[in-house]
């Protein structure tokens, strides 16, 4: 069986939907797949292409057996939608360029989006290859850009929902990454298979019992001091101003410290709300490498993992949970419906706040500030659940399966 596996982003990016893909794409090369990639030159979050890749339009490389094409893509720091665009359709146009060219023929193509444009090089490519199209839904796009307020012209908003559901009919198959996109799109789209491929977590890699960690010392931490951290792309969705505003009405207990660990379009914005508030209290560090994750999260007490209060969230799973239950780490978890439902109320992983309450998520962490002795519990707890559930060789086994399954009709 030969896949490819299309896709603006992947390592040495960091971030989510990197991470996940290159996890399932060697999993399903150990399971026997000719697995290729195809993907832009290495440039986010900070929106720079990485060092060896500049000036060229075309590279490959062998990435643990996977063959890695990846072609050009026009590059900005600004946050203008026109240079947005220009971002992404470099890619899509660039890709499907050397899709046609450089790669021969596919049993599956499997599209990731966002961002939902990349699906006309998969459907192009689809069409010439003679493969079948799975499209790969992190994010029900462009619904939450518009939920969001990032895009609001009405004729483009109108065009891009023209737009996915184009690409929906012509996929032969479709993924998606929670259960509440799979719900979603069988809903508008009941005649087609829709298999649910969430995140997961390689046990083997983050395990509490094998890592030894100086992180905190090293970053002048006291043993006494209580750590909340977010670790994540600094983005819109997250809404991670509650996060400052618990921070000044904790200001009375200095042991309490909030962490944010990582970069994105809303850094600046929360660095200067940091000094507005004055909280001394939160500390903000840059993005690290995945190599390093987990021996800080090994040395923090407590992962906050917020979102905005928007319906369109109450599907969302944010894969950072993962890691974390992984590493025994309790979760202080701001997201309503599918996330708090299988993290909180079924699997006891942590506590929950409603999302951008701050008062609220204040009085979550005295509770677990005041209650030390039940991280230990909600950590075995949350290790158990991702264990039983959601570990990356499962998913990706059952993934295969439903590729086999339907690459025989």
């Amino acid at each position: 069986m030969k896949i490819l596996i299309l896709t603006q982003y992947f390592p040495p990016e960091v971030g989510a939907p990197q991470n996940r893909l290159y996890e399932l794409a060697v999993r399903l090369k150990q399971k026997g797949a000719d697995v290729t990639i195809l993907t832009a030159m290495p440039n986010y979050p900070q929106m720079e292409v990485h060092q060896q890749y500049i000036g060229k339009f075309y590279s490959y490389e062998d990435m643990n057996g996977l063959k890695a094409h990846r072609s050009w893509i026009y590059v900005s720091k600004s946050k203008g939608i026109f240079k947005r665009l220009l971002n992404y359709f470099s890619f899509v146009i660039t890709s499907f360029w050397i899709g046609w060219f450089k790669l021969g023929k596919f049993d599956f193509i499997v599209c990731e989006s966002p961002p939902l444009f990349l699906g006309i090089t998969a459907y192009l490519l689809k069409k010439l290859k003679g493969a079948k199209l799975v499209f790969n839904v992190s994010d029900l796009w462009p619904e939450s850009a518009e939920k969001l307020g990032l895009v609001t012209n009405k004729f483009f908003l109108k065009s891009a929902t023209k737009l996915e559901e184009f690409l929906y009919r012509k996929s032969d198959l479709i993924s998606g990454q929670t259960q509440g996109i799979c719900e979603n799109i069988s809903k508008r789209f009941p005649d087609k298979k829709v298999h649910w491929l969430p995140n997961g977590v390689d046990l083997s890699y983050y395990n509490s019992n094998s890592i030894v960690s100086n992180w905190r010392k090293e970053n002048g931490f006291e043993q006494t001091d209580f750590l909340f951290m977010y670790a994540g792309i600094i983005g819109h969705a997250q809404g991670l101003e509650v996060i400052l505003k618990a921070a000044e009405q904790l200001k009375s207990h200095p042991q309490i410290k909030f962490i944010l660990l990582g970069s994105g379009p809303e850094k600046e914005k929360l660095l200067a709300l940091k000094n507005e508030l004055n909280v001394e209290n939160v500390l903000f560090f840059d993005s690290v490498t995945k190599k390093e994750m987990p021996s800080i999260i090994a040395d923090i007490d407590v992962a906050v993992i917020p979102l905005k209060r928007l319906d369109l969230f109450k599907g969302a799973i944010p894969s950072k949970i993962f890691e974390n239950l992984a590493m025994k780490k309790p979760v202080l978890l701001g997201v309503e419906g599918e996330a708090k439902e299988l993290f909180i109320d079924e699997g006891k992983c942590g506590l929950a706040f409603t999302p951008e309450d701050e008062t609220d998520l204040r009085s979550k962490a005295m509770e677990f500030f005041e209650n030390r002795e039940q991280l230990t519990q909600f950590g075995e707890n949350g290790y158990s659940y991702v264990k039983q559930k959601f570990t990356r060789d499962e998913i990706a086994g059952k993934f295969h399966d439903f590729l086999i399954l339907n690459n025989e009709k």
